[in-house]
This record gives structure tokens, sequence and C-alpha cells, in this order.
């Protein structure tokens, strides 16, 4: 199964970078760091899990090989780093991330099928492209992991990833694999952050 690129996933591609640089910038900003640490959070939040995933699918690494997306962070961090902390929603950074997680679970998920991976592991690429970066943010910024924080992250973007790769495997027409399973993935973790939704934890002993 080959799914091609040239139409409707490089847009999914342009919004996780956006929005995951804004948050990794407002991750900056809540630290008071100067615009450079801004620039430098906005990209390895925005790039870590791309990475990760081309490393994977044998891809070459996409930010080695084009500028655009450095030069997307670099803007994003700057505009971000201007704005009055003040100005922003105390949940901004969740909602943008909120935003990025949804589409970059596709988009990972749909590049790994456009190189050739089968469906299991490409919805995994796609996880592994919609998490990585916002763990790392949160490690280099000292703060709990998203992943510890008992809410819908991970299984929102497989549930993303997932819906995408089934409704392309069954044939349904582009774009609607890609919005579906964007809008899935979004609305799982938009519930999560509005109402705390999770899934039901270790009980121990």
């Amino acid at each position: 199964m080959v799914v091609p690129l040239e139409t409707w996933l490089p847009w999914l591609d342009v919004a996780g970078l956006s929005v995951f640089a804004a948050s990794g910038a407002l991750a900056a900003v809540r630290k008071r760091l100067d615009f450079v640490g801004a620039c430098f959070f906005a990209l390895i939040t925005a790039t870590g899990g791309g990475t990760l995933r081309d490393l994977l699918i044998g891809a070459p690494v996409f930010w080695m090989h084009d500028a655009t997306p450095v030069i997307l962070c670099i803007a994003v961090a700057v505009a971000a780093w201007a704005i009055p902390l003040r100005w922003w929603p105390e949940r901004a950074l969740e909602w943008f991330d909120a935003v990025g997680l949804a589409a970059y679970a596709v988009y990972g998920a749909g590049k790994a099928l456009h190189v050739g991976i089968a469906p299991i592991p490409a919805a995994a690429a796609g996880v592994i492209t919609a998490c990585l970066g916002g763990i790392i943010r949160d490690i280099t910024a000292g703060v709990p992991s998203i992943l510890m924080r008992h809410e819908l992250y991970v299984t929102a973007a497989l549930c993303a990833a997932a819906c995408f790769v089934a409704l392309t495997a069954f044939g349904v027409a582009a774009p609607w694999p890609a919005l579906l399973g964007a809008a899935l993935g979004f609305a799982l973790r938009a519930a999560s952050i509005r109402w705390g939704l999770s899934l039901p934890p270790h009980r121990g002993h």
C-alpha cells in the first residue's frame, strides 16, 4: 500500500510543524528564556518525532534535506516569543499540542505507508511522530512528561494513526482517511484536556 504525499499530507506536515513549534516556543517563554532558547525549543519539539520516524523507516531525515522546516520553526518561535506571556491563554500550550498530535499522527503514518511500510508499523510510526517531540520538550523544560499525567495522549495519537491506516487500507478516497483520523485524534485529546478523560490506571497490588 503506497500513499501519495504530493496532495494533502504536506498540509498536515505544515500544521504539525507550526503548532508543535508554537508549543515548544511557549514552553520556553514560560521559562523566561531568550529568543534563541525559544527557537531551540520550537525546533526540537517540532522535529523530534519526525526525525526518529525517518530514521526508523529508512527515509532521509526531512529537515536535513530541506531548510523550510527549520525556517518555519524559527519564524513561529520568534513570533511566539514576541507576544507577551500574559496574552497567552492558560492552556494554550496544551491546545497547540493537541492539534500537532492529531496532525502528526496521521502525517507520520502516511509517510510510512508512502515508503512501503506495512500498516501496523506505519501506525506505530505515526504515534512516534506525534508523541516524541512533546516528550522531548517536557524533559528539556524540566516539567513532568505528558505521559506521566494520566491523560489521553499516546492513546489519542494511536487512534488517529490507526483510523487513518485502516480507512486507507479499506480504499476510502483521500482526503477522508486523513480528515477523519486527525479529527478523531484531536477529539480524544481535547476531551482529555477539557474533562480529564483518561484510561483506567493500574490498580497496583
